[in-house]
């Protein structure tokens, strides 16, 4: 039964066409998975479907098929035509045009559809778990919505965490929590842009199969964007690929999505260089948290490190692991329980854990980070987040060369770059303010760059082109990287050398194909990425 129709839609910012004369439908229970890099309009299509602020068709028109209660406006999927509302009311068919209707049908349509937005952890931080879902259940005050919520919690597979804190859990562990928010309200249409883009191979699963049960298999309407092959063979029912706002190609999920990994280009040969002396050191690092609950949490436990200048250095493994903790602590976001940080600036070594300006103060402007949730200042233009934003104050027309010569680094070409410097950052497309926020990091040259998750939301040829920039950044400019990621495959392409941590602890640190080699079977399916 059709559901939503898509009909001539074209959407333009800045005079770009993002999306141009698309026609589609989408039936009542379908999964529709929507392939495409960067750029080509996924994201727009998401947030048009949703009724987001500004996302209304220059042309065409979004139609829902809907069953309505005139009496309350209670909205659900066209097959619930003549039952019965829980006001009594009696639901009526309608084909609503989405964004020319009644404003209060506009808004009933919108409460009946759940979004999962990529890098957007939505939650109420300083409730547990299960508080966070309670307030998603409407009426949630009652015994029946506490047993609800714990169902939702099994099936995203996040009963061991129920009362943690949320701002203490892992990025995948907080995704999880979302899809259960979500979930819990119970929707008629279940929309996810890039849900699994920062999580690792292991904890993606797990998140895929909580859509599968909680999603597809109850019958539930879903439009799903991603790059992973396997989000779209498992879950979808029909695929369509954009490129540059039209579908090039759509149909069953396996042809399709072959046909799209048959365009990713391969890498540039990576060029050798010569390493330097030590650049940072830890020794025997520890965070460790205690709560009345759970005890000692030994976040980071113990951890030795050298990193060397010029080199790329990964720390690689699952979610929980430990690895972003530990990044913060070396940034100086959070104080470690125990250990020794030192960095090399000129000819002194500067203890990291020394407050002040003669100590950590005096090495900060020379660290760079990019977190996993990344932050661009809504607000200000991309020319504006890449200079005068982070007080980067230089002659206009310098800091825009300085802008496009950033942009080219990390996967614009210099035509679309000279077209974005002027759009507001919500304007972009998720994988693009992804790389603007890498732009944002590089721009000021620091000597150590830290990048948190640098290829989770991209699509396959934008994070080509970004560990060709981070190679190319190291070979200019003579930066330092460490890298944090639960991506192998990104791993063994960019770095030097890596590091393996588990449960806090570093287990081996070696060349990326030796970290591979010491894997067992089971380990090596779940770090590295499925095709």
């Amino acid at each position: 039964m059709s559901f939503i129709e898509i009909k001539n839609v074209t959407k333009t910012f800045n005079d770009l066409e993002i999306l141009k004369n698309m026609n589609m439908t989408v039936n009542e229970g379908m999964v529709l998975g929507i392939l495409g890099r960067s750029g080509s309009g996924k994201s727009v299509l998401i947030n048009m479907l949703r009724g987001m602020n500004e996302y209304e068709p220059d042309e065409g028109k979004i139609i829902y098929n809907v069953a309505i209660c005139p009496a309350c406006l209670r909205v659900e999927p066209p097959s619930m035509k003549n039952e019965n509302c829980k006001c009594g009311g009696q639901f009526e068919t309608r084909s609503v045009d989405f964004w020319n209707c009644d404003r209060q049908v506009f808004a009933a349509i919108r409460r009946r559809i759940s979004i999962m937005l990529q890098r957007t952890f939505a939650l109420y931080e300083d409730d547990t778990v299960i508080d966070n879902v309670l307030k998603s259940i409407e009426g949630h005050d009652n015994e029946e919505s506490t047993y609800m919520a714990i169902d939702l919690l099994d099936m995203a597979q996040m009963t061991h965490r129920i009362t943690h804190i949320a701002r203490d859990l892992s990025g995948g562990e907080k995704q999880r929590v979302v899809l259960a928010r979500q979930m819990a309200k119970e929707p008629m249409i279940f929309l996810a842009d890039e849900p699994t883009g920062t999580l690792d191979p292991r904890t993606a699963e797990l998140l895929h199969q909580a859509l599968l049960e909680g999603v597809k298999n109850k019958g539930t309407t879903m439009v799903i964007t991603s790059h992973w092959p396997e989000v779209m063979r498992k879950l979808s029912d029909y695929v369509i690929w954009l490129e540059k706002g039209e579908i090039i190609h759509e149909g069953d999920p396996r042809t399709v999505v072959q046909k799209f990994l048959d365009n990713v280009p391969p890498s540039d040969k990576r060029k050798t260089l010569r390493i330097g002396n030590p650049i940072i050191k830890m020794k025997n690092v520890k965070k460790h948290y205690y709560s009345i609950e759970r005890g000692v949490i030994k976040a980071v436990d113990g951890v030795d490190l050298t990193i060397n200048e010029g080199e790329i250095f990964g720390v690689v493994g699952l979610s929980g692991a430990g690895k972003t903790t530990l990044s913060r602590i070396f940034y100086g976001l959070t104080e470690p329980s125990k250990g020794k940080i030192e960095m090399k600036l000129g000819d002194k070594w500067i203890d990291m854990a020394e407050s002040g300006p003669y100590g950590r103060g005096r090495v900060k402007p020379y660290l760079g980070i990019l977190h996993q949730e990344y932050g661009l200042y809504p607000h200000r233009t991309v020319l504006g987040n890449l200079t005068d934003a982070i007080s980067l104050e230089l002659p206009a027309e310098f800091a825009k060369m300085k802008a496009l010569y950033v942009l080219d680094a990390v996967g614009f070409d210099e035509k679309y770059a000279e077209t974005i410097l002027n759009k507001y950052t919500d304007e972009l497309s998720g994988g693009e303010r992804h790389r603007v926020a890498l732009a944002q990091v590089l721009i000021k040259e620091p000597n150590v760059v830290i990048l948190d998750e640098p290829t989770g939301t991209m699509d396959p040829i934008t994070r080509i082109q970004v560990t060709d920039s981070i190679i190319e950044a190291r070979e200019e400019l003579n930066q330092t990287f460490l890298i944090i990621s639960h991506d192998m495959d990104f791993v063994l392409d960019v770095c030097d050398r890596t590091s393996l941590m588990r449960s806090g602890k570093i287990l081996k640190t070696g060349l990326p194909r030796d970290i591979v080699e010491d894997l067992t079977p089971k380990e090596i399916k779940k770090m590295l990425t499925k095709e």
